[in-house]
């Protein structure tokens, strides 16, 4: 099985291909996958495989802190090293991460105003509340993160447009 762990002088296309063959490898499908953010990419993983992503990403994730009745959205996200998503937030979900690959850092706050950036090593769990802003860091390799949308309405479930940028380093 490959290794998610990637240098900065891998290439984009090395990732990304890399990448798609370890999610083969792990019997998960995408649906569809977003190779040209400036900052890197994602795959969204076919959401009937929600349980199976969890088993293999979040085991100790504590089934109370994640409501299963609730529509799941599981991605792997991609962050190339020094690059920087916006500083965002959403109103209709909460976020579940875990760095699966590589190293990556992040900023949040419950105010529009960042915060001190924090290192997070492979292995380490993060929650995102719904309004809490935020900020995924690439830093010195490319980032692997296993995400989970917890949508927080039913009737109208986040999507890509429930993206509330602050700052944008892209000019989005």
């Amino acid at each position: 099985m490959i290794a998610l762990d990637f240098s900065k002088e891998k290439s984009k296309q090395e990732v990304f291909q890399d990448i798609e063959k370890y999610i083969q490898d792990i019997d998960l499908q995408y649906i569809t996958k977003d190779i040209e953010r400036p900052w890197g990419g994602f795959y969204v993983i076919n959401e009937t495989q929600t349980l199976q992503f969890i088993k293999l990403f979040f085991p100790d994730l504590n089934p109370s802190s994640i409501n299963l009745n609730n529509k799941l959205s599981p991605k792997i996200l991609v962050v190339a090293p020094g690059k920087r998503l916006s500083w965002q937030y959403h109103h209709r979900r909460s976020e579940v991460w875990k760095v699966i690959g590589g190293e990556a850092a992040i900023s949040t706050s419950d105010t529009d105003q960042e915060k001190a950036v924090i290192e997070i090593k492979k292995g380490k769990l993060i929650t995102l509340k719904q309004g809490e802003r935020h900020r995924l860091i690439g830093t010195n390799t490319w980032g692997i993160i296993a995400e989970i949308w917890q949508h927080t309405d039913a009737q109208n479930p986040s999507d890509e447009n429930d993206i509330v940028r602050v700052q944008d380093d892209f000019g989005r």
